[in-house]
C-alpha cells in the first residue's frame, strides 16, 4: 500500500482537516499571506483557513494525495522551524516534537485504531510518530481529534498511512463537522439552561441568580444565546450591584465537575429566592464548562 501511495497509485482527491491554535495559523499564513501562498503554489493543494475570531481554526487541505503530502511536509517543516526559533530564545535543551491535530470523522476512527489497537500500533512502529485518537467527539460534531507528533519526516509518513486507511474505510453516514466557536461564545452549563458571556460577568454569581428560574435564562437563535426580557432585568440588577469577582481559590468554580459552593450571605440567599435560614451548602450543584485548551 505504501509503495502504491508513493507511486501515485492512490492519487485520488482527498480532503484533510487540521485543527490549529491562532499562533499556529499565523505561522502558516505568514507575513501578508506569503507563506500560505507559497505552500499552495508549491504543493498544488487547496489550503483554506476558517474565518472568525476563534482560539482554534480549521485548516482544510484538498487535492490529489501527492499534493496533500507536499502540503503536510511544508506545514510540518514550518512548525519545526518555529520550534527551533523559539528554542534559541529559551534555556530548553531538548527539542519538542512537531505536533499536528487532524480532525477525522468518528466513523473512521475504528479503522484507524484497528482491532485491539493493532492498526494504530502498526502506524506508530512503522513511522516513528506518536498517534493518539481522542476518546470523545469534538463539541457539537461527529468528529474526533487525531494528534500526531514526531519529526517532520515521521509525521509525513504517518499522514500517508492515515490517508490510506481513510480511503479504504470511507465515513459511514452523515458527518457533522466540528466548527470552532468564537472567543466570546457563551458558556453552556450542564443542562444548557444558563448561558453567559464569560468575559462580561461573574459566572458564580450569575449561576446563583439564574439557577432556579422557571424560564430558561436564554433562548438560542443561531449559535448565540438571546436573554429573555425578565432575565435581562435581573442581570441588570446584578450588574448594578457591582458584585466583585470572588478571589481566586475561594468560591469561584474553576474546573469542570467542581461543586459550586454557594455564598451563604443573605444577599446570595435572596438572589436564589431562599429563606435566610436555609442551609446553603445543601443547594450546591455541579456545572460543566467547555473551555478551549489554550485557555485551560
Amino acid at each position: 500500500m505504501e509503495a502504491k501511495v508513493s507511486e501515485g497509485g492512490l492519487n485520488v482527491t482527498l480532503t484533510i482537516r487540521l485543527l490549529m491554535h491562532g499562533k499556529e495559523v499565523g505561522s502558516i499564513i505568514g507575513k501578508k499571506g506569503e507563506t500560505v501562498k507559497k505552500m499552495r503554489e508549491e504543493s498544488g493543494a487547496r489550503i483554506n483557513i476558517s474565518e472568525g475570531n476563534c482560539p482554534e481554526r480549521i485548516v482544510t487541505i484538498t487535492g490529489p494525495t501527492d499534493a496533500i503530502f507536499k502540503a503536510f511536509a511544508m506545514i510540518a517543516y514550518k512548525f519545526e522551524e518555529d520550534i527551533i526559533n523559539s528554542m534559541s530564545n529559551s534555556t530548553a535543551t531538548s527539542k519538542p516534537p512537531v505536533t499536528l491535530r487532524l480532525v477525522v470523522p468518528a466513523s473512521q476512527c475504528g479503522s484507524l485504531i484497528g482491532k485491539g489497537g493493532s492498526k494504530i500500533k502498526e502506524i506508530r512502529e512503522s513511522t516513528g510518530a506518536q498517534v493518539q485518537v481522542a476518546g470523545d467527539m469534538l463539541p457539537n460534531s461527529t468528529e474526533r481529534a487525531v494528534t500526531i507528533s514526531g519529526t517532520p519526516d515521521a509525521i509525513i509518513q504517518c499522514v500517508k498511512q492515515i490517508c490510506v486507511v481513510m480511503l479504504e474505510s470511507p465515513p459511514k453516514g452523515a458527518t457533522i463537522p466540528y466548527r470552532p466557536k468564537p472567543a466570546s461564545a457563551p458558556v453552556i452549563f450542564a443542562g444548557g439552561q444558563v448561558r453567559a458571556d464569560p468575559l462580561g460577568a461573574s459566572t458564580a454569581n450569575l449561576s446563583l441568580l439564574l439557577q432556579h428560574q422557571p424560564l430558561p435564562a436564554y433562548s438560542i437563535q443561531g449559535q448565540y444565546a438571546i436573554p429573555h426580557p425578565d432575565q435581562l432585568t435581573k442581570l441588570h440588577q446584578l450588574a448594578m450591584q457591582q458584585t466583585p469577582f470572588t478571589p481566586l481559590g475561594q468560591t469561584t468554580p474553576a474546573f469542570p465537575g467542581e461543586k459550586l459552593p454557594l455564598h451563604s450571605s443573605e444577599e446570595a440567599q435572596n438572589l436564589m429566592g431562599q429563606s435566610a435560614g436555609m442551609d446553603a451548602s445543601s443547594q450546591a450543584s455541579t456545572h460543566e464548562l467547555t473551555i478551549p485548551n489554550d485557555a485551560a
